[in-house]
């Protein structure tokens, strides 16, 4: 008998997020860098003898906090839990686990980046402390999808530290491709007539309280509580914490009095409540005995309630996640209503070209410009996310969706939405910028994301995404979610014209090309390497005088990658082959100083002759793609007798007719030139 070995694959490891402090820190400025040298990775299955994904009690796979500060991850995680579509979305089922056949210590999951859902792969191996994961996990010790989509979003983000602090509303955003909005809460009982009256004169200053919140939580909206500072019925907490609110109770008091009681999950995994309603409070002697009895033994661990007024008084904000259908629809959470109709769009804030500012700006207008076509009457969402690069994932083995930003989390750009309503084909710009939107967020806000909510009828709209700031870069995406079809598009924009004083005919040549480090980016003229520079030769063969030449030169990346560019036309003469002693002498035009934009324009007025135009980055050895466009002016030849005209149509290939009023006309292209001549009598 032959005794076949069995074969056991190796464990995955994961080289792009490996076991080491790079995954752990990114700047050592968080209070876990004090746990540098002293974490051990381990897999599950040597934390304890039957690990799984998932809890056999449901109650345990809620999140416990652990040294980390990504409270806010683990309220989203919290909506995973209450809806089983979004949960097979990113965790998808049937993974081979421990003890099972195909398990190789890999695990995927799906995070929803920047318009589209991108696949996350680890393995398994978690940082602990004695033998225990030090961060996030389950309740349940022996249950690990807590702490394994801890460790995949952090890669996503680029490290654990990445994690420390944050929105629950990103969270939301990136674990279901929804929509999430925030409320302020401390004040907004003073504010909420001012709130209403703002909605009613159009803008999106939501007028709903927490009067709201019983029902938003009956809808099935994910919701979350959050304090900035300490405050008398969570003084324990200190600053910045989230937590989730995950059910709700109406009770009625002895006195006959009607109390709402919201019940907050700590991701913590303790009860830290003082206030009335904590578990010796005093709230509880108003109630009869077996309904304050039966509601203390629905709080599992880390679980109080509290009622309205102590939520108005001692939390600063609440979260609303829109409630995702099973068919992966948003529904409103203002009328209740789907929104099964969606649509996205990407967009740019250019410095000089489309980052036009905020409204006070003269150069507004600048600003990207969308169409959106409702076909009839409806409730719509209108969604503007900016990017940021500061968590750029594609060095951590994650194809995330080109970043086209410079911005870094948390200092995001304020940003703000205007829409009006506008008859497409007698569409003035000025005129309509210039009148009241019909709906708009009512403030520029410091957020990644801001919503406006509008009740559109059948038409077309104009909307226009801003930043507060003027020249402020960055990219961003469009959302709109609606209850009946619409269509949305961006406007055109037209390439610059030449000058208005430029008169006759202009021929355009483009070439592509890249400057490579150590080979062909030599950077500006500061520097000793500007020969190296890629080299596009240039011939002028028409000075008639004035502009006859327009260089342009457009970086093909996006604004994140931006560099400082610029370029500069050297006359060549027939002994000067080589580069260097090309780049030896002065420029005759020169497009400077180096500027960080899309592109860069240059008119000129050159005698005709042999040029070289060479474009560059400010600094040498920067890589990166180019398009280099040169439009000539180019002369027009006048026919004046029968006999010209019988040498010239002989010489043409192609002839085109146009007629006019009074003339006929006839023009043709040769060589690059365009003639035209007028005709009178010649066929009388």
């Amino acid at each position: 008998r032959i005794k076949l070995a069995t074969f056991t694959p190796a464990e995955f490891l994961d080289a792009d997020f490996p076991a080491q402090d790079s995954s752990l820190f990114s700047d050592l400025a968080t209070p876990i860098s004090a746990l540098r040298g002293e974490i051990a990775w381990l897999r599950p299955q040597e934390i304890c003898q039957t690990p799984r994904l998932f809890p056999d009690d449901s109650a345990q796979a809620h999140a416990k906090q652990g040294v980390l500060g990504d409270c806010w991850l683990l309220c989203a995680c919290s909506m995973l839990l209450q809806n089983d579509h979004l949960m097979r979305k990113v965790i998808p089922p049937d993974q081979p686990q421990w003890g099972e056949w195909g398990y190789r210590g890999a695990f995927l999951f799906n995070f929803w980046q920047r318009g589209t859902w991108v696949e996350v792969k680890v393995d398994d191996r978690l940082p602990c402390i004695n033998s225990k994961p030090c961060f996030s996990r389950c309740l349940s010790p022996a249950a690990f999808w807590v702490a394994l989509l801890e460790k995949a979003y952090a890669k996503l983000r680029g490290s654990y530290e990445c994690l420390w602090a944050g929105q629950v509303c990103e969270a939301l955003v990136d674990l279901s491709g929804g929509v999430a909005e925030r409320w302020k809460l401390r004040g907004s009982r003073d504010e909420e007539e001012e709130e209403e009256e703002k909605a009613e004169k159009g803008s999106d200053d939501r007028p709903l309280t927490l009067r709201n919140l019983p029902q938003l939580a009956r809808d099935g909206c994910a919701l979350s509580c959050s304090v900035y500072s300490s405050s008398r019925g969570v003084g324990e907490l200190g600053q910045y914490h989230a937590m989730s609110m995950v059910d709700w109770r109406e009770v009625r008091t002895v006195s006959g009095q009607t109390k709402c009681l919201l019940k907050i999950k700590n991701p913590w995994g303790r009860r830290c409540w003082d206030g009335v309603w904590a578990e010796n409070g005093a709230g509880w002697k108003n109630l009869e005995t077996s309904c304050a009895r039966d509601l203390l033994g629905q709080a599992e661990q880390g679980e109080f309630w509290v009622d309205a007024t102590e939520m108005q008084k001692d939390f600063d904000e609440v979260t609303v996640g829109y409630p995702i259908s099973g068919n992966g629809h948003v529904q409103s959470i203002y009328t209740g209503a789907a929104l099964p109709y969606s649509q996205h769009l990407t967009g740019h804030w250019v410095k000089g070209h489309s980052a036009g500012g905020c409204r006070n700006n003269s150069s507004y207008s600048s600003n990207p410009k969308f169409w959106l076509k409702a076909s009839e009457v409806g409730e719509v969402l209108v969604c503007l996310l900016q990017h940021s690069t500061a968590r750029d994932s594609g060095q951590r083995g994650v194809k995330v969706p080109a970043a086209d930003s410079t911005l870094n989390h948390p200092h995001y750009q304020a940003i703000g939405l205007h829409m009006w309503k506008v008859e497409k084909k007698h569409f003035n710009l000025s005129q309509t910028l210039s009148k009241p939107p019909c709906a708009c967020t009512a403030t520029h806000a410091y957020e990644r994301e801001v919503v406006l909510r509008a009740q559109l009828g059948a038409g077309f709209y104009l909307i226009v995404p801003s930043t507060f700031q003027k020249g402020a870069q960055g990219s961003f995406l469009l959302r709109v979610y609606s209850s009946s079809p619409t269509a949305l598009s961006a406007m055109k924009v037209r390439d610059p014209a030449l000058p208005n004083d430029v008169e006759g005919e202009w021929e355009s040549t483009s070439c592509h090309g890249s400057w490579v480090p150590g080979l062909s980016a030599g950077g500006s003229r500061n520097f000793s390497s500007h020969s190296q520079n890629p080299r596009h030769p240039l011939t002028v063969t028409y000075d008639p005088g004035g502009t006859n030449i327009r260089v342009t030169l457009r970086q093909n990346c996006p604004p994140s990658a931006f560099q400082a560019i610029g370029f500069h036309v050297y006359k060549v003469r027939e002994s000067q082959d080589e580069p260097m002693a090309l780049t030896d002498m002065d420029p005759v035009a020169s497009c400077v100083p180096h500027c960080y934009t899309h592109e860069v324009t240059l008119d000129c007025s050159l005698q005709a002759g042999a040029y070289a135009v060479i474009p560059s980055t400010y600094h040498p050895d920067l890589a990166g793609e180019f398009t280099l466009t040169w439009a000539r002016r180019i002369p027009r030849k006048v026919v004046k007798s029968q006999e010209q005209l019988g040498q010239v149509i002989q010489e043409v290939s192609t002839v085109f007719f146009f007629c006019t009023s009074t003339e006929l006309t006839y023009s043709f292209q040769k060589f690059g030139h365009i003639f035209s001549f007028n005709v009178f009598s010649l066929f009388s």
